[in-house]
C-alpha cells in the first residue's frame, strides 16, 4: 500500500497572473487590477487589493516542484515553505525556502534528497521551534519498494541542516510521516503518520526527538487491530500533552472511525477516543487542534451519515479526554461534504471548521463554520466561485489578534482562492490567482504584523503569495 504525494503537476514556465478583490459580505469584488509576474516571480509592490509580493521556486532540475506547506516565524519575519521538488539527478527532493516576509526577498534555499539510494523525498509537513531558532520539517524518503519517515532540522537564520532522522517500522514496509509539530519549550520535536507494523495493517506511529541533536526520546505506536492511520498532530504549550489523530479501525462492528490518542511529554498514553458516525461507515479525522487556555480537543474530518454520504463532524474533548460535544454539518441534499482544518481562539474559545460541501447544480464550494465553546454554531460561511464550478478549502489559518480566518484552496480554472473572513464572519476580501495548474496547499497567518501567506502549486514551480491581513 503506497499513499505516497506524487507530482502530477507538468513542468512548465508559464507565468501567473494575480487577481484580488475587497468586499464586504454578499457585495461583488470591487475593481481588480491584474499583473504579469516573471517565472523568477519578481516582488510586487504593495496594492489596493493588498497583495503585497509574490515569490516562484523552481528547482535545481527544471521540473516540476509542489509546495506542500508554509510557516511563519514566531516574530513574523520569516516566512517557511517546503515542498517535492525534482533535482538535477532526476529525483524528487524536499526543497525548503526561507523568505523574508516584509519583502519576499529569498534568504535561503535548502534540499534535502534522502539516505543513499533514495528515489523519491516527499515532505508533509514544516513547523517552527517557538524560539524561532530552527525549522523542522518531515515527509518520507522512498528506498527501493517502500517509504520510511525522513525528518530533517535547519537553523532557521542561515539554512544549516542541524540533523536528519529517519524511522523504517518493524515490517520493513511503508512508513509515511503526515505531520510535525514542536513542544513549548522548543526542546522537542513530535512527527506522526502511519507505519506498517504487522502483515495487514499500519499503525500510528508517533516519535518525539531532542530539537537539538535528533535524538529519538520515545517511539510509540497506536494499534487497534486493523489499519491506523494518523494525520494531524498537536502539541499543548501549557501541559505539554501530545494529541494525535486520524482514521481508526474498530473491530466490532468493523469500521474505519476517528481515532484520536493523548500522550504526555515523556510518551505515557493517557488516553484514547474514538468517533463513529451514525452512518456506521468511513470516519476520517483530518485535523486536530487544542485551545492553550481551556486545554480542550478539537477534531474534525468528514464521517458518514445516515443518508450514505458524508458529513464534517468536529469533536470537542476535555484535556482528559471527556467528549464535550458532537457537531455534523451535512451541506445541502445530501451530497460529500468534508472537513479538513480546525482551529481555535485562546482569546474567545471560539472553534473554526473548514473544509468543502457538495451542492446540487453547484459542484462543491467552501464551507467555513463558526462555534462557540460550548458547541453552538456561530455561523457558516460558503463560498462559491466565478463559474459555479468545485472549490475545495485545503486549508485554514486563524489571526488570534483579530480573530480574522483565512481559508485557501483551489477553484475552477487552475486558480487559488484565498477568503478572509472576521470574527463575526463577514467576508472581507478574497484574492484569486489564476495561472496553469494551480493548486494552494498552505495557509499562515503572520503572529506579529498579520501578514497572510499563501503557498502552492503553479505551472510545475512553487508560488508563494503575501497579502495585507
Amino acid at each position: 500500500m503506497q499513499k505516497y504525494r506524487t507530482c502530477l503537476y507538468a513542468a512548465a514556465t508559464a507565468s501567473v497572473v494575480l487577481m484580488a478583490g475587497s468586499s464586504a459580505a454578499g457585495a461583488a469584488p470591487g475593481a481588480r487590477q491584474a499583473r504579469q509576474v516573471s517565472p523568477a516571480g519578481r516582488s510586487l509592490a504593495a496594492s489596493p487589493d493588498a497583495r503585497l509580493w509574490v515569490k516562484r521556486y523552481n528547482g535545481t532540475g527544471n521540473n516540476t516542484d509542489v509546495a506542500e506547506a508554509v510557516a511563519v516565524s514566531p516574530s513574523g519575519k520569516t516566512v517557511y515553505v517546503t515542498g517535492q521538488s525534482y533535482g538535477t539527478a532526476g529525483v524528487v527532493d524536499y526543497a525548503t525556502v526561507a523568505y523574508k516576509a516584509a519583502t519576499g526577498a529569498r534568504l535561503w534555499v535548502r534540499r534535502y534528497n534522502g539516505p543513499t539510494g533514495s528515489l523519491s523525498n516527499v515532505p508533509s509537513s514544516v513547523a517552527v521551534s517557538p524560539d524561532g531558532k530552527k525549522v523542522f520539517v518531515t515527509g518520507t524518503s522512498i528506498v527501493g519498494q517502500f517509504g520510511d519517515y525522513a525528518t530533517v532540522a535547519y537553523n532557521s537564520a542561515t539554512g544549516a541542516q542541524l540533523w536528519a532522522k529517519h524511522y523504517n517500522g518493524p515490517l520493513n514496509n511503508d512508513d509515511e510521516a503526515a505531520a510535525v509539530a514542536v513542544s513549548h519549550t522548543s526542546g522537542t520535536v513530535y512527527v506522526t503518520g502511519f507505519s506498517w507494523g504487522k502483515v495487514g495493517g499500519a499503525d500510528y506511529a508517533t516519535i518525539a526527538y531532542n530539537a537539538a541533536t535528533g535524538h529519538q526520546q520515545w517511539l510509540r505506536r497506536y494499534d487497534n487491530g486493523g489499519t491506523d492511520e494518523a494525520t494531524s498532530i498537536a502539541v499543548s504549550p501549557t501541559t505539554g500533552t501530545v494529541y494525535v489523530t486520524g482514521e481508526s479501525f474498530v473491530p466490532s462492528p468493523p469500521s474505519l472511525d476517528y481515532g484520536t490518542v493523548a500522550y504526555s511529554a515523556t510518551g505515557r498514553q493517557l488516553w484514547v477516543r474514538h468517533y463513529a458516525g451514525p452512518g456506521n461507515n468511513t470516519d476520517d479525522a483530518t485535523s486536530v487542534a487544542v485551545n492553550p487556555s481551556s486545554g480542550t480537543v478539537y477534531v474534525t474530518g468528514y464521517s458518514w451519515g445516515t443518508s450514505n454520504t458524508p458529513d464534517y463532524a468536529t469533536v470537542a474533548y476535555t484535556a482528559s479526554g471527556t467528549e464535550l460535544w458532537v457537531r455534523r454539518y451535512n451541506g445541502s441534499a445530501n451530497y460529500y461534504d468534508k472537513a479538513t482544518s480546525v482551529a481555535a481562539s485562546p482569546a474567545t474559545g471560539t472553534v473554526y471548521v473548514t473544509g468543502y460541501r457538495t451542492g446540487v447544480n453547484t459542484g462543491a464550494d467552501y464551507a467555513t463554520i463558526a462555534y462557540n465553546p460550548a458547541g453552538k454554531r456561530l455561523w457558516i460561511k460558503r463560498y462559491n466561485s466565478p463559474g459555479n464550478g468545485t472549490d475545495k478549502a485545503t486549508s485554514m489559518a486563524l489571526n488570534i489578534t483579530s480573530g480574522r480566518v483565512y481559508v485557501t484552496g483551489q477553484v475552477p480554472g487552475s486558480q487559488y482562492a484565498t477568503v478572509a473572513y472576521d470574527a463575526a464572519g463577514t467576508q472581507r476580501w478574497v484574492a484569486r490567482s489564476i495561472g496553469s495548474v494551480l493548486y494552494a496547499s498552505s495557509v499562515a497567518v503572520s503572529p506579529t504584523t498579520g501578514t497572510v501567506f499563501v503557498t502552492g502549486t503553479n505551472g510545475g514551480d512553487y508560488i508563494t503569495i503575501a497579502y495585507q491581513g
